[in-house]
């Protein structure tokens, strides 16, 4: 903690003594002497879970209603926030302003509307279920409380960059889209758990979509997620910056995607801790 010490008697400035005075903040031996021996959790109980976008929303009533019924069974026995991803407009979205020349930061704030038009989707059809809307950030002190009335809390998945999104590192798509947002959210509000709700097993040696033997693809049940970076594969069924996330992660010791497009029940078992599809561990 700092105190306030005279610096100056005749301006009466006040100055705030502290072991980061004088630091830039960029010093590692400075960063390394901020860790801390334990992390606050703010919201231990709630359970992340994201839904796809393109993977399960844009394949309408016949896909989502299941899961839905799912989901409203598991808020009785357990703390939820729903997170929504983007999916097909999205894309479209992003092949225009691909097109026009658009730079990452730009091409961010086009596509973070349909996660949000999804959300909204979700709480409408939820409602009579206690389906409830939250702003991007907002309430999240809240969310202990709302579960506990039973309500379930809905927010859009993409994170708040917008024309502050990072330049991409391949291409000029923005590489922290829903799946990075939610990570970023269950990380920072100290989440039991964060799953992602997929119309795959898992993870897959490639993109079992595109394989023209899905049969012959290796299949990871459990990886680390050190291991799967090394691995660096062509393609990855959760977005690539969730990874290092995991890896620098403070209170996050996993992540876990699950198939509830064939198996809507799966949500039980992965709330309840059960190793369903695939797990990333640090």
């Amino acid at each position: 903690m700092g105190k306030l010490i005279k610096e100056d008697d005749e301006k009466g400035r006040l100055h705030i003594e502290t072991r980061l005075l004088g630091e830039s903040l960029v010093s590692k031996d400075c960063l390394r002497s901020t860790e801390a021996g334990e992390y606050f959790h703010m919201q231990p109980e709630v359970n992340v879970l994201k839904i796809g976008g393109q993977s399960i929303m844009d394949r309408g009533a016949k896909a989502l209603l299941p899961i839905l019924d799912e989901l409203v069974k598991a808020k009785e026995e357990h703390k939820i926030l729903l997170m929504t991803g983007g999916g097909t407009r999205a894309r479209h979205v992003y092949n225009i302003g691909v097109d026009l020349g658009m730079p990452t930061g730009v091409l961010s704030k086009l596509g973070d509307k349909v996660s949000w038009q999804n959300a909204e989707m979700l709480s409408v059809l939820l409602a009579k279920h206690g389906g409830v809307k939250i702003g991007h950030g907002d309430h999240l002190e809240q969310l202990n409380m709302y579960c506990q009335l039973g309500y379930l809390p809905i927010t859009t998945g993409i994170p708040p960059y917008g024309f502050f999104e990072h330049p991409a590192e391949v291409g000029s798509i923005p590489p922290h889209r829903t799946d990075s947002g939610a990570f970023l959210l269950a990380e920072n509000i100290g989440a039991k758990s964060v799953i992602y709700l997929k119309d795959e097993k898992g993870l897959y040696e490639d993109d079992p979509k595109k394989a023209k033997d899905r049969e012959t693809l290796k299949f990871y049940d459990k990886l680390h997620v050190d291991e799967l970076i090394e691995m660096d594969l062509d393609d990855l069924i959760v977005e690539r910056a969730v990874l290092t996330f995991l890896k620098n992660a403070k209170t996050l010791k996993q992540f876990q995607i699950i198939d509830v497009l064939r198996n809507p029940e799966d949500v039980h078992a992965a709330l309840n801790g059960e190793h369903v599809g695939t797990i990333i561990y640090k």
